[in-house]
């Protein structure tokens, strides 16, 4: 391949406000991600300045990484939050071990299929290990079958912790995890 596998820059937040925008028009977005299209268009520069520089190369506690393309764009994406022990999480859960906590997870359409999530996955799960994190999770919409087939085949399981949504939002969220020792086992 290709791509360039690394951590986003600061400057690089036209491109990344430019890529989370096309993923809330993705067919699966209302099932993958916590905001509409109308409302990350609605958000000023300063939203997306602040938000790329959380995730930029050197941060400790956000990694956003991203794949860039031979021509220099950014064609995929992927942000890994840490969460502390003690803590409670973007649902109100208890965070009972400091954990990462993977979100924001796309490719644009014209590359799936050619292993950059894969790459993408493991770039985010290194950064977590580096950071001297034992289990890393994500939390998926129980309707969003392309995500959790991806999941699996990565290596996450189920882990039983459910996050049921709002009536008008429909269906529930489901915890899958990975522990570090069963990651090593798997490769």
């Amino acid at each position: 391949m290709s791509y360039l596998i690394r951590s986003v820059r600061v400057e690089e937040w036209p491109a990344v406000k430019e890529l989370r925008l096309l993923a809330l028009r993705d067919p699966v977005a209302h099932l993958a991600f916590l905001e509409t299209y109308e409302q990350g268009l609605a958000r000023p520069d300063s939203f997306w300045q602040e938000r790329t520089a959380g995730g930029a190369e050197g941060s400790d506690r956000t990694q956003q990484i991203v794949a860039e393309g031979p021509d220099g764009g950014l064609v995929g994406t992927l942000t890994v939050l840490i969460e502390e022990a003690g803590t409670k999480d973007w649902a109100g859960f208890p965070v009972e071990q400091r954990q990462g906590h993977i979100v924001g997870v796309f490719v644009r359409p014209e590359y799936r299929g050619i292993g950059l999530t894969e790459v993408l996955f493991d770039a985010g799960l290194e950064w977590a290990w580096s950071r001297g994190l034992e289990r890393v999770r994500l939390i998926v919409h129980e309707d969003n079958g392309r995500a959790r087939t991806f999941y699996r085949r990565a290596g996450f399981l189920p882990s039983g912790v459910v996050v049921p949504l709002g009536e008008d939002s429909g269906g529930r969220e489901l915890e899958y995890v990975l522990e570090r020792t069963e990651r090593a086992e798997r490769t």
